[in-house]
């Protein structure tokens, strides 16, 4: 007997139903219409890919390889490891007793590690000293960076006399930031200078960008402006040229000098390209960086010299690479204001007659409208500002070759005849001239007088550079009990040859409340500062 056919449900509904649900529907892709347009919701556009025209399409492509390559092994990494990590787990499941036996030699693992940790965080002074000496050794020739506005005190005895002791390196001076003082003192301090060592004339570019920043910008062809146009680069590049071809060999430039004298300005500028990393702030520079200029000239950039704390108040305020406020705006600044021409100072920050640094300082808040709560004059603000602009690149100040030449003790004629060997003088000569015709001086209003401190005395030596203290902890806990007077009278008479910054800001704390302009801080102390209180960021106004 054949079994009954089963009929399917109908699908028919009643208009009203059916009408009902297309209304809802339509509802529905109203609101989503809406909602979509208050995002603001687009299709994802489509990658184009690296255009044929791109100049380094080929080694784009390698590099996302490359990357993709790093990713994918990345991962089957962190896999294997996974399932190590649940082997593991299963294993201490099922056998707890094993758990003790595989304690032990981890422990024993991790000690060694810790020990190398340790031994691995040293002072950042002396990273500084092993950098700067690989570099030395490295180079065949030597570029000293000098700022033009004070190339006496940009100069380091102790550092000429390591490369002159060193052998069959050329030590050549290089005169940056050459548009901030006037033609005149530029060519006295040439000449100055010419006697000695050869010197070059140069004014470091500043608006490099890095290489993707060039490629889009790549059609677009402007002129740039006259003061952000390399000059010297020329008489440089001829230079190094000359002695290359003279030795017959690839050779290798290491670039040296005080913090912000412009030492990897000069390499971008040299390259044509945003290399090294630029900035206001003292010291970026902190581990030595190998730059090729061509097939025969390699560039290697240093970090800055380490400043001696024997130099004077006003050499600690312009090259220590120190923050401000380890720095204590007001003396930093006032060592710098007691070098200066007080009647040049007046015209260019349009301030009335000072009788002394507080006084200017007050006068130069009230003016730029520095104030603190309540209406008073912001001195520390003002202190920041004219400190700001003297370590800057923008302030142009000058200072006067001394009269009577006298050569440095570690440069004798016999010397300084060896050093001007394998180079072209004469070419360098014309370059130098037509450099300093090229180069456009600063403002009248922007000419301020300055007193050279002579040359600048720096630490090389590793020895030399004092260890961190271990009785930091004591001197807090004498300063809370005693208070601040007692506590700075204990700090000076300990047996500890200098106390941290930290430990002063707490103890001066009361002081410097009642009486701003009773600092019982000096720059002497600032430079025995705590290795930990080495801080290389500058905070500016």
């Amino acid at each position: 007997m054949k079994r009954p056919k089963l009929k399917k449900a109908s699908k028919r509904m009643t208009c009203h139903k059916r009408y009902k649900i297309q209304k809802k529907v339509r509802e529905h892709h109203r609101k989503l219409r809406k909602e979509a347009k208050k995002r603001g919701h687009k299709k994802p556009r489509k990658d184009p890919g690296i255009p044929n025209s791109a100049p380094f399409k080929e080694a784009l492509l390698r590099e996302a390889e490359l990357r993709k390559q790093q990713l994918e092994e990345l991962k089957q990494q962190q896999k294997l490891d996974r399932q190590k990590e649940q082997e593991k787990k299963r294993k201490h499941e099922v056998d707890p007793g094993d758990e003790q036996s595989n304690v032990e030699p981890q422990q024993e693992v991790e000690e060694p590690k810790r020990k190398k940790a340790k031994s691995g965080k040293q002072n950042p002074k002396k990273l500084h000293c092993q950098e700067l000496k690989k570099v030395i050794e490295a180079s065949d020739v030597v570029l000293e960076v000098l700022d033009a506005r004070d190339p006496l005190g940009c100069r380091c005895p102790q550092v000429e006399e390591a490369i002159v002791q060193s052998g069959r390196k050329k030590l050549v001076l290089v005169l940056n930031k050459s548009d901030l003082v006037p033609k005149e003192n530029l060519e006295n301090w040439l000449n100055y200078l010419n006697k000695e060592l050869p010197t070059v004339v140069f004014k470091a570019s500043t608006n490099l960008k890095s290489r993707e920043k060039m490629l889009k910008v790549k059609k677009k062809k402007t002129v740039p402006f006259q003061s952000k146009i390399c000059c010297g680069k020329e008489a440089l590049c001829k230079l190094l040229g000359g002695f290359q071809q003279s030795c017959g060999k690839a050779i290798q430039v290491g670039v040296i000098g005080f913090p912000n004298v412009g030492k990897s300005s000069i390499i971008n500028s040299l390259k044509h390209e945003r290399i090294c990393n630029v900035g206001v702030p003292m010291g970026l520079t902190r581990n030595m960086q190998i730059v090729p200029l061509d097939k025969q000239i390699t560039v290697i950039d240093s970090p800055c010299f380490i400043i001696s704390p024997s130099n004077s108040s006003a050499a600690l305020a312009l090259r220590s690479p120190a923050s401000i406020e380890v720095l204590r705006p007001v003396e930093a600044a006032s060592a710098v204001l007691s070098q200066a021409d007080s009647q040049q100072v007046v015209l260019r920050y349009t301030v009335p007659g000072y009788k002394d640094a507080l006084d200017f300082f007050t006068k130069l808040a009230q003016r730029r409208g520095l104030h603190q709560k309540g209406g008073s004059p912001n001195v520390e603000s003002a202190a920041k500002l004219l400190w700001s602009e003297w370590t800057g690149a923008s302030l142009g100040y000058y200072c006067h070759p001394p009269t009577p030449w006298t050569p440095p003790p570690h440069l004798s004629e016999i010397t300084a005849a060896n050093m001007k060997k394998g180079f072209n003088l004469e070419e360098l000569e014309t370059n130098n001239a037509h450099s300093i015709q090229v180069l456009k001086g600063p403002h009248l209003t922007n000419r301020i007088l300055f007193r050279s401190s002579g040359l600048t005395n720096a630490i090389i030596e590793e020895a030399d550079i004092p260890e961190e203290l271990p009785r930091q902890k004591e001197h807090k806990q004498d300063g809370e009990d005693e208070g601040s007077v007692d506590g700075e009278n204990n700090a000076e008479n300990s047996d500890v040859p200098c106390t941290p910054i930290e430990d002063n800001r707490e103890l001066t704390v009361e002081s410097t409340a009642s009486k701003p302009s009773d600092r019982s801080f000096t720059l002497d102390k600032m430079s025995e500062e705590d290795d930990d209180a080495y801080d290389f960021k500058t905070d500016y106004v």
